[in-house]
């Protein structure tokens, strides 16, 4: 992330036009979901058919209600981040560097001895060779069958906690430490979101590029893109843009999530640089980048992907694998494409966008859609851990649709 020369990012996405008449609807509601009771903060970036039809912030970025919200206040983006590293794998293919269906062993020798796990316990587990080979696929889709939790699953996902490989402090280590893990299921066979699948695909792009992951990034996305404010860290002159991350704590009020990153805004959300979960990021920034997608790859003058990788990107994946049913563990109105959601079932899911959406959303509240049918981008950034049923209620689809009714012709 290079430190802003220009504090005023309005000129980062399209220009803006006068907003249309129907949007306060969109502004009304996230007035009052930062109201009193409600979230700190909020940003909100709305782009229609190439410009900016809303760009507002609201409340403040800090729970001590010191710092109002910017239009470029700085976001822990968490697993919006797999979209990015998706993309950087994308490339590497559009390049010939890389095949979807390549083994993941060719360019990671350490899984070419990965084993299922059949029976018994952590202490003493039983396995076989796997019937199946691990793609580059696999790890876009999350059907990769490293262990992730679930039921029937405990002690297979017992030994991935043992092998603690979030405990390290590169990439490298931490896809040496996955490999000596057993598989919980054959690849292909169940869709299980998880950490595990893009971070190999992370280590891979290091690897396939022959730079650092991080590099990468700047060189073939974020400097592309102007994502002037996209990194896994930020510099020290513009940490006062972070965010505060909220929790609910006990007594109904938000409070200061117990993070090293909370505690100490714009430090790395991980030891090592995330493709999982690892960037901060603007509205703006992340308003290029899947405007860049929406545009089958393209930005101004430069093509980052090819039309054809985009458009096999945002399909639904899921259907090319024996899954018990083409959707995603969250929901049945949901397949997967090549790093993010894809929504089958608008009315299931309670949405009012068109078949086809793509996106996906961040641990702390972060969200990003692309909508190709209305040729619309909509993104939410937030900055709050949810936890039980007495908190903060889910706002994404509320916001989604408004915005939908907005631009409706």
């Amino acid at each position: 992330m290079a430190a802003c020369s220009n504090p005023d990012h309005s000129t980062s996405v399209p220009a803006a036009p006068a907003a249309s008449p129907r949007l306060p609807a969109v502004d009304d509601f996230l007035r009052q979901a930062t109201g009193p009771h409600g979230y700190t903060g909020a940003v909100a970036l709305v782009i229609h058919e190439g410009k900016t039809v809303h760009a507002a912030s609201y409340g403040w970025q800090d729970l001590a209600h010191t710092r109002p919200m910017r239009q470029d206040s700085i976001f822990r983006i968490y697993s919006m981040t797999k979209t990015v590293a998706s993309v950087a794998a994308l490339m590497l293919m559009d390049e010939g560097k890389l095949g979807l269906d390549d083994p993941v062993a060719r360019h990671l020798p350490e899984f070419s001895q990965l084993p299922l796990f059949t029976g018994g316990s952590a202490q003493a587990p039983q396995v076989r060779p796997l019937s199946t080979t691990l793609t580059v696929r696999h790890l876009l889709t999350h059907t990769s069958g490293f262990a992730a939790g679930g039921k029937g699953f405990e002690a297979v996902t017992q030994l991935l906690e043992q092998h603690q490989v979030r405990d390290v402090d590169s990439l490298a280590d931490y896809s040496t430490r996955l490999a000596q893990v057993p598989l919980a299921t054959e690849p292909g066979t169940r869709f299980r979101y998880d950490s595990t699948s893009t971070e190999t695909l992370s280590r891979l792009v290091e690897v396939v590029a022959g730079m650092p992951f991080e590099q990468f990034l700047q060189q073939r996305i974020f400097d592309p893109l102007q994502m002037r404010d996209t990194g896994f860290e930020v510099p020290a002159a513009q940490r006062s843009r972070v965010v505060d991350l909220s929790v609910m704590g006990t007594d109904g009020t938000l409070k200061l999530a117990d993070e090293i990153h909370a505690r100490d805004p714009g430090t790395a959300l991980r030891p090592y640089r995330s493709g999982a979960g690892g960037l901060y990021s603007t509205a703006n920034d992340y308003g290029r980048f899947a405007q860049m997608l929406l545009d089958g790859g393209r930005y101004q003058d430069r093509q980052l992907l090819k039309a054809d990788t985009v458009a096999l990107m945002l399909q639904n994946q899921l259907v090319h694998f024996p899954v018990a049913k083409p959707v995603t563990e969250f929901s049945d109105a949901e397949g997967f494409g090549l790093g993010g959601s894809v929504l089958l079932d608008p009315a299931l899911k309670g949405r009012s966008a068109s078949v086809g959406a793509f996106g996906w959303s961040g641990a702390a509240s972060t969200y990003y859609t692309i909508e190709p049918d209305r040729k619309l981008v909509a993104i939410l950034m937030l900055q709050h851990l949810p936890g039980g049923k007495d908190d903060l209620p889910r706002i994404s689809t509320p916001f989604y649709n408004l915005v939908d009714e907005a631009i409706q012709p």
